[in-house]
């Protein structure tokens, strides 16, 4: 499975230890930043995740800032992404298996290594049910119809 990965600089840390536990665990990572914890803008790291994941360039990916709020937001404006923010373990597996999500967003002001990398494993491991979650999934996909599609 190819995973990108990239965060701004309030996740940085939590970037480095989250790619050295999955490339152990032989994952095909590429990770598109940030390299330092000089400051930059969320947004800009979470589109060029979500793109590549939405483009098949990856198969999933991996998105961090201080929250996680902000760069799910900006991932989730990419047209065939479902960004979860995930605090929990739980909240992994429902993401994977009720929404397919195909990103996962982690706040590395907020969440300790060992949490995150157990939020991973979960999630990366879950499989997507399908049956009556595919409909929902579609009907959430289906919000993405432009202002002019709408008319």
């Amino acid at each position: 499975m190819k995973i990108v990965l990239a965060s701004d600089h309030g996740g940085f840390e939590l970037k480095e230890a989250i790619k050295e536990h999955l490339i152990k665990k032989g994952y095909d990572i590429n990770d598109i930043g940030v390299y330092d914890t000089k400051s930059v803008d969320y947004p800009d790291y979470g589109k060029k995740a979500a793109l590549m994941v939405a483009d098949k360039e990856a198969d999933r990916g991996i998105i961090i800032c201080g929250t996680g709020i902000g760069i799910s937001i900006a991932a989730n404006k990419v047209k065939g992404i479902r960004c979860a923010l995930c605090t929990n373990e739980y909240m992994a597996r429902m993401s994977r298996m009720h929404n397919n999500a195909n990103m996962l967003a982690l706040g590395g002001r907020v969440t300790g290594i060992c949490l995150a990398t157990a939020i991973i494993d979960v999630w990366l491991s879950t499989e997507f049910e399908g049956g009556r979650h595919e409909n929902r999934v579609n009907k959430i996909m289906d919000i993405e119809i432009s202002k002019e599609e709408e008319k």
